[in-house]
């Protein structure tokens, strides 16, 4: 039984179970709508956590796109493993996926451990060119051979929100550990006690039969996951994060960079976007290119860095350091709640107007 809700020409329907989905209630425009949009929330979340942002992606693209808020890993749920959260995720998209049968392209936008539950879940879905009945790749090709698809369908866009892609181990990753290498081997020590297996994955302390941690996996293809096929497979992908006051995810593992590339950013001038500092594209580069005077043979967080850059990314630093609301940073960034985190409505507006419909 559903709960269906109209508002502003926007139409919202949330079930027993939790699932959010928002679509346009013209029905020419529902009708013409092909392009699945899979918003995903972070640790201990909900499906709330993107209502705000699920209604403006419906607003401002309402013939084009259908929302569905992922419900499958809510609160608790989401600290059963990175890995048991994308198979989960992978299921739910399957099932949207066969209810909506004019569904044609599909696109993720997820916060925080959302991203890295997204990121394995695209590697259980990915479908190889080969596989697809000897048509040509759907995918843009700008980036080598043919590229496969998710679920059949085009893949547009991958956004990450404040997604901890390297992790939470290391130097200022977690910032409310300050930095300090002692704190961080308590927490590593402590941490799966509060976020039982998902602080595992998180802290890189799930080396389990001689396999490496799972996010040290997820860079590359494996036997079962097509992890960097699957993110190629995409038009574009954009890894969105704070600069500063996130206090549940640090800059550097938000944004793939290396202490050397952080960038030096300044208040912005734009009127429409006043809290995005900075933006660039990083092309795909292979494995062996390293910083000059960078040396990092065995860092693990090196090898997750070098798999992610072979693949182009675009980078979009943000900043709430004049913001009333700047020490809720990581919930700001995504507008967690619109009463309370509405100043990071430009971001929201950011991602909508960047993308590939």
């Amino acid at each position: 039984m559903e709960n269906h809700e109209e508002e502003n020409g926007v139409c919202k329907a949330e079930s027993v179970d939790g699932s959010l989905n928002v679509w346009s209630c013209q029905n020419s425009d529902s009708s013409s709508a092909d392009h699945l949009v899979v918003m995903v929330h972070g640790i201990l979340g909900s499906t709330d956590d993107w209502k705000f942002g699920a209604e403006q992606f419906v607003k401002k693209l309402p013939d084009k796109v259908f929302v569905h808020c992922s419900e499958k890993n809510v609160s608790a749920l989401t600290l059963d493993g990175v890995d048991v959260m994308g198979e989960r995720l992978a299921a739910e998209v399957l099932d949207i996926i066969q209810s909506r049968p004019n569904i044609r392209k599909i696109s993720f936008v997820a916060h925080s451990l959302g991203g890295l539950a997204a990121r394995y879940a695209i590697g259980k879905l990915y479908k190889p060119a080969s596989q697809e009945d000897g048509k040509d790749s759907l995918a843009d090709s700008s980036e080598g051979p043919p590229k496969g698809t998710i679920c059949g369908l085009e893949a547009m866009n991958f956004i990450t929100v404040a997604t901890p892609h390297l992790g939470s181990m290391g130097n200022k990753q977690v910032p409310f550990l300050f930095g300090f290498s002692s704190i961080e081997k308590v927490a590593g020590l402590i941490i799966h006690w509060i976020f039982k297996r998902t602080g595992r994955h998180l802290f890189l302390k799930d080396e389990e039969e001689g396999k490496p941690p799972l996010l040290r996996r997820m860079v590359e293809d494996t036997d079962d996951c097509h992890f960097i096929s699957a993110l190629r497979a995409f038009k574009r992908r954009v890894a969105y994060s704070n600069v500063s006051h996130d206090h549940v995810v640090g800059w550097k593992t938000a944004s793939i960079r290396r202490d050397c590339e952080l960038p030096k950013w300044e208040d912005s001038l734009n009127e429409k976007y006043p809290h995005i500092v900075y933006e660039e594209l990083c092309k795909a580069c292979d494995a062996e290119d390293i910083p000059e005077g960078e040396n990092h043979s065995d860092d693990i967080e090196e090898e997750m860095i070098k798999g992610l850059s072979s693949v182009s990314w675009e980078k979009v630093d943000v900043s709430f350091h004049s913001s009333r609301q700047r020490f809720a940073a990581h919930s700001v960034i995504q507008v967690k709640n619109e009463d309370m985190h509405i100043e990071g409505a430009d971001v929201i507006e950011h991602i909508i107007d960047h993308f590939h419909a």
